[in-house]
């Protein structure tokens, strides 16, 4: 059998080297054109939205108001993971994939035509908030069909790096999108951004989403759920067969990641930028400049992650992850404090260590953690429920603690707190690495998930 020819393995994972490989460029590319609509929403909402969409509230109550539409669209997450992993448990992984990704692109695209509050009142801030609503929807699918098409397709010894490569998507995302904005704050000073330059990073998603649609039609569907249909094993309601037998399983799943989605999105959210260019009266594009080089920090972090936890284990890189993480979640206001763009990137910067160390693993091991038969259901639903326990309103919060508290510092204990929350509910669950995923192993998968629980094998 040649390197470029796929046959399933016994651990249910396609061997042909290229098609992994053109499957983790599928990923990458796809995930960061998802989120690169999703933080685009974000910045914009910390650099404009309050002024544009919610101004009659006044500076603070705008301020609060821009970061909760944000966190509205986290509510609706679990909607479209229930969907996706519905369909995505009974159809495939590969169509909800491409249909995300044509309800992002198009959401983020309308964004960027509508009227602001200037020109259509109180009809503005409507329509901004129901486009993020969708975007939240296709959020909410997007993830766990990206993670699985990797990680399923993966080397049992390297889901690790495999499924990271969706994982590093995410700062791709976010850098191809602070990227975006300084160009716009550079092509558009002052008023100009105001009145036009941020809508040309939302139309953009145009383009994206023609080259996004052409990369995942091209990708073979995963070999476990080819072999799951070949069986004739498709589950008729995966998400009432998840919450029946793996409801803590979820719960556990979902704080292992809200710390770290807390923590992340106070970059991702916006609320740092807001913070620096408003309360410390830094100059935009500084402030955006030390947002891409988190990015670039966040990315490889993220990498070496998930190449650690095939080595190390997924819950050993997590438990130094979250350690880390806290550490770094306690000095990052302080530091911020100074009140220069190079105490702001230190900060950003050291955030990232800890905020790839808790990401790049994540998506092998949930996909280790859930049976082959509601696996879709349950990484999308987990992931779902922990983005609205952490990130959902993690800006919101912050903004309201130091509305409340005058002191930014504050906010640091919060987080320190979604930290802790994240660190327990990994010491709670097991290491999987390289349990076989074939619907044929079920029985071993449902075995040694919790930490006081013999191995499964």
């Amino acid at each position: 059998m040649s390197s470029t020819s796929p046959h399933l393995t016994p651990t249910g994972t396609i061997s042909g080297t290229r098609d992994r490989r053109r499957v983790a460029f599928a990923t990458v590319a796809g995930t960061t054109i998802e989120w690169y609509d999703y933080f685009i929403y974000a910045m914009a909402a910390g650099l404009v939205f309050g002024e544009l969409f919610f101004q009659p509230a006044g500076e603070g109550v705008a301020t609060i108001l821009s970061f909760a539409t944000v966190g509205i669209s986290f509510l609706f997450r679990p909607l479209g993971a229930f969907l996706a992993g519905h369909f995505g448990d009974r159809i495939g992984r590969k169509p909800v994939l491409v249909m995300t990704l044509i309800l992002m692109g198009c959401a983020t695209a309308l964004v960027g035509v509508l009227p602001t509050y200037a020109s259509a009142g109180v009809l503005a801030p409507i329509l901004l908030i129901i486009l993020r609503v969708i975007q939240g929807i296709s959020a909410g699918g997007e993830w766990g069909g990206a993670v699985l098409m990797a990680v399923e397709h993966a080397p049992a010894k390297r889901r690790g790096i495999f499924g990271a490569m969706p994982q590093i998507g995410v700062p791709i995302g976010l850098l191809l999108a602070s990227g975006m904005m300084q160009i716009m704050n550079a092509v558009f000073p002052g008023d100009a951004f105001l009145e036009w330059g941020w809508r040309v990073p939302f139309l953009f998603s145009i383009v994206l989403i023609a080259l996004g649609y052409w990369i995942r039609r091209g990708v073979e569907e995963s070999p476990v759920f080819a072999e799951i249909a070949a069986r004739k094993e498709k589950t008729k309601a995966p998400v009432v067969k998840l919450f029946a037998r793996f409801t803590p399983l979820v719960v556990l799943a979902a704080f292992v990641f809200a710390g770290n989605n807390a923590i992340g999105y106070m970059t991702t959210g916006g609320y740092i930028q807001n913070y620096g260019t408003v309360e410390l009266g830094l100059e935009r594009g500084p402030v955006l400049a030390a947002v891409t080089w988190s990015a670039v920090s966040w990315l490889v972090f993220t990498a070496l992650g998930g190449w650690i936890s095939d080595i190390i284990g997924r819950r050993t890189t997590y438990i130094i992850g979250y350690v880390l993480l806290g550490a770094a979640a306690i000095s990052a206001f302080p530091l911020v404090n100074v009140g220069t763009v190079a105490s702001l990137t230190t900060a950003l910067l050291l955030l990232t260590v800890g905020l790839g160390l808790t990401y790049g693993p994540q998506s092998a091991w949930y996909a280790e953690l859930f049976p082959s038969s509601v696996r879709f259901s349950g990484v999308s639903i987990s992931y779902a429920l922990g983005s609205i326990v952490g990130g959902a309103f993690s800006p919101t919060i912050a903004a309201w603690i130091f509305e409340s508290t005058g002191d930014a510092v504050n906010i640091g204990y919060y987080l320190l707190g979604m930290a802790l929350l994240g660190l327990v509910a990994t010491i709670l669950l097991r290491s999987r690495n390289g349990i076989n995923l074939r619907p044929g192993a079920e029985e071993e998968q449902r075995r040694g998930i919790y930490a006081w629980e013999k191995p499964a094998s």
